[in-house]
This record gives C-alpha cells, structure tokens and sequence, in this order.
C-alpha cells in the first residue's frame, strides 16, 4: 500500500476540486495512483450527482454575456434548488462560462431531445440522398444515416459539445461535476444567442461606390 501523503492529496483536489477526505479515500482506493483517482472520484461524483439530478429546481440565475465590443450577446437562464447556491462564486462562474460558450460555440438547442422531429426528418432525408448518390450500399444507408445524424445532434445541442475552456469535457460533464460539488441540482433551462446583423442582407454596395452616387445627385 502507498503512503499517501498532504502533497498528493492537494495535487488531486486542485485537478478536482473534490473535498480533502474524498480525495484521500480516493487515492487510498487506488493506492496512490492520482489518474485513477481522478477517474474514481469522477465515477462518484456521477453517482451523487445522479441521486439529486431529479430534485426540483427551481432558483438559480439569468447570465447575460456579451463578446467582441456587442457584437455577440447571450442570455442564459441556469437553476439550481436554493438562493444560497445562486449566490456562490462557483454557481456563477458555471453561469458566465456556459454563457461564454454559447457564444463561442453556437448551439441551437439545450439539449438533443428538444430538437422537433420535423428537424431531424428533413436532416435524415438529405443523409439517406447524400448516402445513396455517394454510391453507398442500400443495406447500410441506414447505419450511415444515423451515425452522421448522430453527429449533426452532437453539433447542436449545447450539452453534448465539448466546452471550449476544456474540450476534453463536454458540458453535460461538466454540469455533472458542478451539481456533484455544489451538492445540488442545476439546470441548464434555456438561452437566446443574438449576432448582431445575423439574418440581415448585407449590403453589397461598397464605400467609394455610396460616395460617388451621393456625388452625383
């Protein structure tokens, strides 16, 4: 059995965040080894986070978040179950770094069930002809269809992509990790994500061309 010493036990929690005896438990478990007691404590923490994931909740934050001089802004509305934990550095911190992402990373959706069936009907179509004019075997046009459908859901919903401060983790993992610590249930409800000009005609005429026009008048 390996000594678990202070250092390591302070290595874990910071690469965790996870309390100080959970962290030595957890290197006890795995005699010392802190990538399987990372993978120990994550393990955990979906188990915990698993038992409060169905508790109401019902408090919580609407984040605004605004990028690139306004160019970019966001809403973000995010609920947990008490008033205390709103008022938290770490609840609003996953509040300003979901918003960030919205931002960065455009979804469409919170979450892949809440896209309408018409949606995904139409995104099947175009992968069944796509599929079919590469040359593909009608027996597998179907798996392939699914598979880049799949994909396409990755793409737009929010918690299934990978966040942009850490890719390694998608935000459904990293809600799993905030509720674990935080102890309570959050929510990711819903957000608006507005571009400035986006669904707009750009104009096409350029500056020198306005000027001379106005010249001529």
């Amino acid at each position: 059995m390996a000594t678990i010493t202070a250092s390591m036990v302070k290595e874990l929690r910071e690469k965790t965040g996870a309390g100080m005896m959970d962290c030595k438990k957890a290197l006890n478990a795995k005699d010392g080894n802190i990538t399987e007691a990372i993978a120990y404590l994550r393990e955990k923490g979906l188990s915990a986070a698993a038992k409060k994931s169905g508790r109401v909740a019902s408090e919580g934050l609407v984040e605004a978040y605004i990028h690139m001089g306004g160019r970019i802004g966001v809403l973000l509305e995010v609920n947990c179950e008490t008033d205390f934990v709103t008022k938290t550095e770490e609840f609003q911190q996953f509040c300003k770094d979901v918003a960030m992402h919205i931002a960065a990373a455009r979804p469409e959706f919170v979450s892949r069930d809440q896209v309408p069936e018409s949606v995904l009907e139409s995104e099947r179509q175009i992968y069944r002809s796509a599929a079919l004019n590469e040359g593909k075997p009608e027996k597998i046009v179907d798996k392939i269809v699914e598979g880049r459908l799949d994909k396409y859901l990755a793409e737009i919903s929010l918690l299934d992509q990978p966040f942009v401060k850490d890719p390694d983790v998608t935000i459904s993992q990293l809600l799993t990790t905030k509720i674990a610590k935080i102890g309570e249930n959050i929510s990711i409800r819903r957000f608006t994500r507005y571009e400035r000009g986006e669904g707009l005609e750009k104009r096409q005429e350029d500056f020198a061309a306005e000027v001379m026009s106005q010249i001529k008048q």
